[in-house]
């Protein structure tokens, strides 16, 4: 349920910003750590450690789910990210004969150009996101927005063709993978 300015400023004065509740503050907390392991995940060179930090990303994002009340939601995003995303994403690593260690393939001088963009495109999203819902109050005591059923509606109605698209996406980058790890080398038979 979406609350009005005039709701919402009702709620504030009865929770009180300045009192969080100690859901608030774990998901404060959890949202550092999954933040810290989302910019591991993008700044190591190590291709599986990259992968492993993804997992505690993906994991804690989960998490936010979870405190959120959308128990559905944080399900699906360890069974599908967590489980399935990443383990082919390790798999394509395995079978493209990718680097394990340290390689100088994985760096490139364009570190700098990289971090204005990442930047410039993180603050461009927070502005959009903040400008968008900066007089929405959402009351979550009593929201089911999380539940099978309005999740089960919304996928199946509205989602049905970009979640199809991403299930080929996955099929081809598995093929992708395979052709890649099956190709000879010059010399080789």
């Amino acid at each position: 349920m979406i609350l009005t300015t005039a709701q919402a400023a009702r709620a504030a004065q009865e929770h009180g910003f300045l009192s969080p509740t100690g859901v608030e503050i774990a998901f404060l907390l959890v949202g550092l750590v999954t933040l810290g392991a989302a910019v591991v995940t993008v700044t190591t060179r190590q291709l599986v450690h990259a992968a492993l930090w993804l997992v505690v990303a993906l994991g804690g994002l989960a998490v936010e789910y979870l405190l959120l009340t959308a128990e559905f939601i944080a399900w699906v995003q360890v069974l599908i990210y967590v489980g399935s995303v990443v383990v082919l994403l390790l798999f394509g690593l395995m079978l493209t004969k990718a680097p394990i260690g340290r390689s100088p393939d994985t760096d490139s001088a364009n570190r700098p150009v990289a971090l204005a963009v990442a930047l410039a495109a993180a603050a461009a999203l927070v502005w959009v996101v903040v400008d968008a819902f900066r007089t929405t109050w959402i009351d979550l005591d009593g929201a089911v927005q999380g539940s099978t059923e309005v999740t089960g509606s919304i996928l199946f109605r509205h989602w049905v063709l970009p979640f199809e698209a991403l299930s080929v996406l996955l099929l081809a980058a598995l093929v992708g993978a395979i052709v890649l790890s099956r190709k000879k080398k010059e010399g080789e038979r």
